[in-house]
């Protein structure tokens, strides 16, 4: 499928949902690496960003200055997009991802509570441990409903605790059982999101996920990683086998109908 026509059709997606949501499509020119497309409200703004020689579909969300966006980008998802071999459908599945992450509640809450800056800040934003599990749903779509779960019971999101309860197995199964286009899809997604990750998503990555897998696959895996997470998986691998400080314990979140007979008790 034609880049441009893919690119033009997950930004047309974003764009009719943020109509309703008061966001205004700006005038942006990318360049010979990047096709952009960029969407701003009073206080937000999102960015849809295919960066040709990665071939990675991006989007991204930042506060609003008055000068325009902070450029303090937090990276929301990140899909790799072939022109050579991938066409509408992989377009439309990376579309309605987009649109989910503009419009889910937790969208609908961040741009509640992202306050309008006075001047911009030029520092990079990153994925977090949340968003590289919804990555894994194009692989396991039954993670849905579990990361639904998480969301619903515990916050912040147990990053780590999840991964290892309800990734770490799924991946060891691929990997065991998966044709060499599967382990290069999923070297293909843990390269960019290590790239993109913050620090807790990267050593997720890297200590959760590497570290799991069967020693017998470990070449297996290795040869589709990109060369920066191959050399952090190797620095990774001395930490195997030791204990490290564990994952602080999250508040568990109380259900409505758990609020609403403790009003009743009271």
């Amino acid at each position: 499928m034609d880049i441009k026509t893919a690119f033009n059709l997950i930004s047309q997606k974003v764009e009719d949902q943020l109509k309703s949501q008061d966001f205004t499509k700006q005038k942006v020119s990318g360049n010979d690496n990047e096709m952009v497309s960029l969407f701003t409200s009073d206080s937000n703004a999102y960015s849809v960003v295919y960066f040709i020689d990665k071939q990675h579909m991006v989007m991204r969300h930042c506060a609003m200055t008055d000068d325009g966006p902070d450029n303090n980008w937090k990276v929301l998802a990140t899909w790799m997009f072939d022109p050579e071999t991938d066409g509408q459908k992989e377009a439309e599945s990376i579309a309605n991802d987009f649109v989910d992450n503009c419009s889910s509640q937790t969208a609908i809450k961040r741009m509640k509570t992202t306050k309008k800056k006075k001047k911009k800040d030029s520092d990079e934003g990153n994925a977090d441990p949340l968003f590289l599990s919804k990555r894994f749903v194009s692989f396991f779509p039954e993670l849905k409903d579990e990361i639904r779960n998480e969301e619903d019971c515990y916050y912040p999101f147990r990053g780590v605790t999840f991964t290892r309860a309800s990734i770490v197995p799924k991946v060891n199964e691929l990997v065991n059982r998966g044709s060499k286009k599967d382990l290069e899809k999923l070297g293909e997604l843990l390269s960019a999101q290590y790239s993109n990750g913050d620090a807790d998503t990267r050593s997720i990555i890297t200590i959760v996920i590497l570290n799991s897998l069967p020693e017998n696959k470990y070449d297996d895996v290795n040869e589709y990683l990109s060369e920066d997470l191959q050399k952090a998986w190797k620095a990774a691998l001395k930490f195997k086998g030791k204990k490290v400080k564990p994952e602080k314990p999250k508040k568990k979140k109380t259900t409505m109908a758990q609020r609403l007979q403790a009003q009743q008790n009271k």
